[in-house]
């Protein structure tokens, strides 16, 4: 469920004019003294770009490297590879003591978004994605797992079973937990705060398709977010006016542990098997960690279960994309969607 580094479909933010690349590149004027700035680096395994507005390139590329700083300490103990970040630490031993105070804010918002998706959004999925990917590894079998196999590694997942006391964590015996599916998002969120520290009013911050967006783009108008067709490349099947707000999506779109299969690495974690009802979920909500985890929520629960529960959210919105090409809105996504292009 979680690893959802190459997202299905890119969030491309469409602007009229060149943006500066502060390794060299053309300036787009937004006035006759603020100029945009923007580099992309990779990072969490994917491609972050931040770009701002601002009058002053070095004052820029400061607000610039200082975001990106945040992005690769939240990278460092939150990835599950490697050998020290303190999620590997608690996956190794199924404990970890004076957790650093960001992890834990993760995983409690984690458990909440568990709670209200029924277990759509869970973190302790990892025992099934390793089952899956050991499958099509080489020298796995390259065939699915047995429903038996399902069954038993079913039993490691559990987001009930993560227990956090003051900065202490726990988790059950052989249980793992990956962040794929909230820690870009936070990360986004992250870097944003960042930004608005340094004094950027204007601009945004994309990690691999989980954006969040500052004040207005370059011509003074809400930032533009294309959501990318799965079918032609270049074409949007939707556009975003997005000030303020976040925007995220989750899919399958090339992005298989089988292509001949076509088993996808998004998995149900209540069933341990891939999700199939829809192409792609795409939320719009106030902060990138929000996005982030309802994206993947909504993509597990399907059309029907996806949206009601959105509907039942304040400030919160989506699109889906169904197995067979349908387009399907909540009630206020409108209200974001620019009909002129």
């Amino acid at each position: 469920m979680n690893n959802r580094t190459a997202i299905l479909f890119i969030l491309i933010v469409i602007v009229s004019v060149s943006l500066t690349q502060l390794n060299g590149g053309e300036t787009a004027d937004l006035s006759s003294s603020i100029q945009t700035f923007t580099q992309t680096r990779d990072i969490m395994d994917t491609s972050v770009t931040i770009t701002v507005a601002d009058e002053n390139e070095e004052h820029a590329s400061l607000a610039i490297s200082n975001a990106f700083e945040q992005i690769e300490h939240i990278d460092d103990f939150m990835t599950s590879y490697g050998n020290s970040s303190q999620l590997v630490q608690l996956n190794e031993k199924g404990q970890l003591d004076n957790a650093d105070d960001e992890l834990v804010y993760v995983l409690v918002w984690s458990k909440y978004y568990s709670n209200i998706s029924d277990g759509a959004f869970d973190v302790t999925i990892k025992p099934v994605l390793d089952l899956w990917s050991s499958k099509f590894a080489p020298g796995g079998t390259h065939e699915p797992p047995t429903p038996h196999e399902i069954e038993e590694t079913l039993e490691l997942v559990n987001y009930t079973q993560i227990v956090i006391e003051g900065n202490n964590i726990s988790l059950g015996e052989n249980m793992g937990i990956v962040l794929g599916g909230i820690a870009k998002g936070y990360a986004v969120d992250k870097a944003i705060e960042s930004l608005q520290a340094d004094g950027i009013e204007n601009g945004f911050v994309n990690a691999g398709g989980d954006g969040r967006y500052i004040g207005s783009g370059p011509e003074g108008d809400p930032w533009k977010v294309g959501l990318q067709n799965p079918d032609k490349d270049g074409d949007a099947v939707s556009v975003m006016n997005i000030q303020d707000m976040a925007v995220a999506t989750s899919g399958n779109y090339e992005r298989y542990f089988s292509d001949t299969a076509k088993v996808s690495h998004i998995s149900d974690p209540r069933t341990g098997y891939s999700v199939k009802g829809l192409i792609s979920s795409t939320i719009i909500a106030e902060s990138a960690m929000d996005a982030d985890a309802l994206a993947t929520a909504v993509f597990v629960l399907g059309e029907k279960q996806g949206i009601e529960m959105i509907e039942g959210m304040d400030n919160v919105e989506c699109l889906v994309i169904t197995s067979d090409r349908q387009i399907v809105r909540s009630s206020g996504y409108s209200s974001y969607e620019n009909e002129e292009i």
